[in-house]
C-alpha cells in the first residue's frame, strides 16, 4: 500500500472515530499497554537489530541513544500510556456556551483534526505516545520514523494497530510510512491529511512547511539555556545545571548553553565547570570563560549538541541573557536561576520561548511531566499549540448550534432581537 492509499484509508477510519465512545478509546489504550508488555523480548529483539546495523553504519552517539528501546523504556511508555487513559474524555467538551435568544442555543465544542502525519526521529518511544495520544484525541495517525529504527517501528506499529483495531478502532486507524518517497508523497496529500508535525532541525521543518499545502505545526530543534542571575544561590545553580545538561543529553529540553551574571563568575564558574565536567561534559566558552579556564571557544552559539557538550557564556545582565536566549535559541525551553521574584517575572515575560522556568531545570519541559499523558513533540511556533503538545494540540473544535425553527430574517426585520447570554451549560450531543 502507498502513501495514498494510505491516507484514503486513514481519512475513512479518521470520520468513524469522531463518533468513538469513550470506552473504546480506553479499552483500545488498555489493550495497547497490555500487548506492548507481552511482546516486551520480541520488541527488544527488534531494536537490538536496529542498533547493530547503526553501530555498523556509524551512527552518532547521542542517536544511538535515542534509538534504544530496551525493557526499561517499555515500561515508561506503558506508564504513560496508563497515565494518558486516565485523563477525562478530550472529545466533546463544552468550550462554550451562548444564547442567541431564548431556544437559539449556540456551543463551541471540541473535536478531533481529522489526519495527522508525524515525521520523527529515531526515537521509538515517539512512536508509541504520538500514536495513543492521536487514538485518546480521536484522530488517524500516518508515521514515518528515522530509517535506523525500522525494524523497532514496524514490530511497535503492528502491535498497536492490531490492540487497537482488536478494541473497536477502525482499520487503517494507524499506518507507519517508511520511505522517503513516502514522505515525499504525504506532502502532497492535502485533501486526507489535515495536520502535519515534522519532528528534527530548523531547516528540516522549514522543507516541510516550503513544499506542503497542508497545515504544519513545527517541532524544531531544542537550544534550550539555563541562565545564572548575580545573586543565584551556588549549590541550586550547580545541581540545576548539572540535571538540565546531563540527566540526559539526547533530548531537545537539555541545556545546551549555560549564561553566567557577570557579577556571579567569581563564585559560579569554577565550581560549575567542575561539577560538569565531574560528569564527563565537555565545555566550550566565550573568550572570557575560555580565558579563565582554558576550552575550545564556541563557533555557533545555535548549537543543539545533544550529547556530553554544553557551551558556557558570561553576560552582564539579565536584560543580555534574555537578549541572547532570543537571539539564538530555538524558542523550546529557558530557564533562570535567582531567588528574585521581580528579576524571575522580568525574564519569563521578555524570553520569548513556548516553555519558560524559575528555579526549575530545562529537563521538565515535556508532555508527560506536564500530565498530559505524553506529547507529540515540542512546538516552537506560536499559532493553534506551542511547547510541548499533548492532547489539547491534537483538537479543535466546531460550532453546534440548537434551534427550534428560528429565521435569521426575523433578527434581520428586528421583530427579534439576539440575547447573547452566556449560558454556562453542556451541549446536549
Amino acid at each position: 500500500m502507498n502513501a495514498r492509499e494510505m491516507a484514503h484509508q486513514a481519512r475513512y477510519a479518521a470520520r468513524q472515530m469522531m463518533a468513538l465512545d469513550s470506552e473504546i478509546k480506553a479499552s483500545a489504550l488498555n489493550n495497547i499497554a497490555a500487548a506492548l508488555l507481552e511482546h516486551e523480548a520480541a520488541i527488544v529483539q527488534a531494536n537490538q537489530l536496529d542498533l547493530d546495523r547503526s553501530m555498523q553504519e556509524g551512527l552518532a552517539t547521542p542517536l544511538l541513544k535515542r534509538l534504544k528501546f530496551d525493557v526499561a523504556k517499555i515500561k515508561d511508555v506503558v506508564a504513560g500510556i496508563n497515565s494518558l487513559n486516565d485523563l477525562p474524555e478530550p472529545v466533546g467538551q463544552t468550550l462554550l456556551s451562548t444564547e442567541l435568544e431564548p431556544g437559539l442555543e449556540l456551543y463551541r465544542v471540541s473535536c478531533p483534526i481529522g489526519v495527522i502525519g508525524v515525521i520523527f526521529e529515531s526515537r521509538p518511544d515517539a512512536l508509541v505516545q504520538i500514536s495513543t495520544l492521536c487514538l485518546k484525541t480521536g484522530n488517524a495517525i500516518l508515521l514515518k520514523g528515522g530509517s535506523e529504527a525500522i525494524a523497532t517501528n514496524r514490530i511497535l506499529a503492528d502491535i498497536i494497530a492490531n490492540a487497537g483495531i482488536a478494541a473497536g478502532m477502525p482499520e487503517g486507524w494507524l499506518h507507519l510510512l517508511e520511505t522517503r518517497a513516502d514522505v515525499n508523497s504525504l506532502l502532497e496529500l492535502d485533501d486526507d491529511v489535515d495536520l502535519l508535525i515534522p519532528r528534527g532541525s530548523n531547516e528540516f521543518v522549514r522543507y516541510i512547511m516550503d513544499h506542503t499545502r497542508i497545515p504544519v505545526l513545527g517541532h524544531a530543534d531544542g537550544v534550550c539555556h539555563l541562565y545564572l542571575a548575580e545573586d543565584a544561590e551556588e549549590q541550586m545553580a550547580i545541581s540545576l545545571a548539572v540535571d538540565s545538561k546531563t540527566q540526559y543529553v539526547a533530548v531537545c529540553n537539555a541545556a545546551e548553553t549555560i549564561l553566567i551574571d557577570a557579577k556571579a563568575v567569581d563564585r559560579l564558574l569554577l565550581p560549575l565547570v567542575d561539577a560538569l565536567k565531574a560528569r564527563g561534559v565537555e565545555i566550550f566558552g566565550d573568550e572570557k570563560v575560555c580565558q579563565k579556564i582554558g576550552c575550545q571557544m564556541v563557533t555557533d552559539w545555535h548549537t543543539e549538541y545533544l550529547d556530553y557538550k554544553v557551551s558556557l557564556k558570561i553576560v552582564d545582565d539579565l536584560d543580555a541573557a534574555v537578549e541572547h536566549i532570543n537571539r539564538y535559541g530555538s524558542g523550546h525551553t529557558e530557564s533562570i536561576v535567582t531567588p528574585d521574584a521581580n528579576q524571575a517575572r522580568r525574564f519569563m515575560l521578555m524570553a520569548d520561548a513556548g516553555n519558560v522556568f524559575w528555579n526549575a531545570s530545562t529537563r521538565f519541559s515535556d508532555g508527560f511531566r506536564y500530565g498530559f499523558g505524553a506529547e507529540v513533540g515540542v512546538s516552537t511556533g506560536k499559532i493553534h499549540a506551542r511547547g510541548p503538545v499533548g492532547v489539547e494540540g491534537l483538537l479543535t473544535y466546531k460550532y453546534k448550534l440548537f434551534g427550534h425553527g428560528q429565521r435569521v430574517a426575523d433578527f434581520s426585520s428586528g421583530e427579534k432581537a439576539y440575547t447573547h447570554r452566556s449560558i454556562n451549560r453542556q451541549s446536549p450531543f
